[in-house]
């Protein structure tokens, strides 16, 4: 039993080193035969896949478990002081608002109470009319769009066009379903404005760039970047009031403003129907005044002809 015993070790320790030698050579070849099976046999791979598979998803279904449970633990945490601190900041938000609350209802409480000792003309009241953009001119030299709105709705030409940000331009041309609104950036654009803060007066020129240009600014004061850029309403083309931009850039060259309204995410807008009070304009929508009693006329006889008498 012993001899035989070790006449199996001395056989099996020259296999285990030979194993050993043409393992790498083994598995390189055992690699290409199930490369080959697999191109070969399609179906049957695609099964054996599938089975190995079904085999693992369940352990690696419940290995997961512990992991996903973990991170949401750690995500609700973060949410939770994420939420700590979102809240301290509304509230402060909340505080300062109410603030400016008080303040707004003191100011146009004073505003009413000035305007009635100084018999204020109030502005007229404008009409609105919305509609889609439907196509945008998309070239170098032209900066409009089209809107899918026309005289059939109340639009005409010189009408402003706004959105939620401020203004984006004015109606030029008007068809019966559709116009074309010539945005501020256009090389064509003047738009009469002034400065929120300083209440001074310039020319807003669009040069087909993204940031148009202030013009006939006169030098005095100093112009701060970040100053928001109002319409005056001179001209009676534009509603005073409409916020266009915020200046962005101070050099000698000129100063730039950046729009509110971004021309590449227009997609509903507004038109202004604003018609500045006029003497003309009022005497055509004043009331016809009551016509005055007349007093009937008694009906004029006709004057009687004389007669001739009968020849005898």
């Amino acid at each position: 039993m012993k001899h035989r015993a070790g006449n199996v070790i001395r056989l099996a320790v020259p296999l285990r080193a030979l194993t050993q030698r043409f393992a790498f050579l083994l598995l390189i070849f055992a690699a290409f035969g199930m490369m080959l099976l697999g191109k070969a046999e399609n179906v049957m791979m695609e099964r054996l896949r599938a089975g190995v598979v079904d085999v693992v998803a369940p352990i690696l279904d419940i290995a997961s478990h512990p992991a996903a449970t973990v991170s949401d633990w750690i995500e609700n945490v973060r949410q939770l002081v994420d939420l700590r601190g979102e809240n301290q900041r509304l509230r402060a938000q909340n505080a300062q608002l109410l603030k400016w609350q008080a303040a707004a209802r003191n100011l146009a409480a004073e505003n009413v109470a000035f305007k009635k000792l100084l018999r204020f003309a109030p502005q007229p009241r404008s009409q609105y009319a919305t509609a889609r953009v439907i196509a945008a001119s998309g070239g170098v030299f032209v900066r409009s769009v089209l809107v899918n709105a026309g005289k059939r709705d109340g639009l005409a030409k010189g009408q402003a066009v706004i959105t939620g940000d401020g203004l984006a331009g004015r109606v030029v041309s008007v068809g019966a379903g559709s116009a074309r609104v010539l945005l501020i950036t256009d090389l064509n654009s003047r738009i009469p404005v002034l400065f929120e803060g300083s209440r001074r007066r310039a020319i807003l020129a669009g040069d087909n760039s993204d940031t148009p240009r202030l013009v006939f600014l006169k030098r005095r004061g100093r112009i701060t970047p970040g100053e928001r850029i109002l319409t005056s309403g001179h001209g009676g083309v534009f509603p005073p009031g409409i916020p266009i931009g915020v200046v962005s850039s101070v050099h000698d060259g000129g100063n730039r403003v950046l729009p509110f309204v971004r021309d590449d995410l227009l997609e509903f807008v507004r038109i202004v129907d604003f018609h500045p009070a006029s003497p003309e304009h009022e005497q055509a929508t004043a009331p016809a005044a009551p016509a005055a009693a007349v007093a009937p006329v008694a009906p004029v006889a006709p004057a009687n002809k004389t007669k001739k008498a009968p020849a005898p």
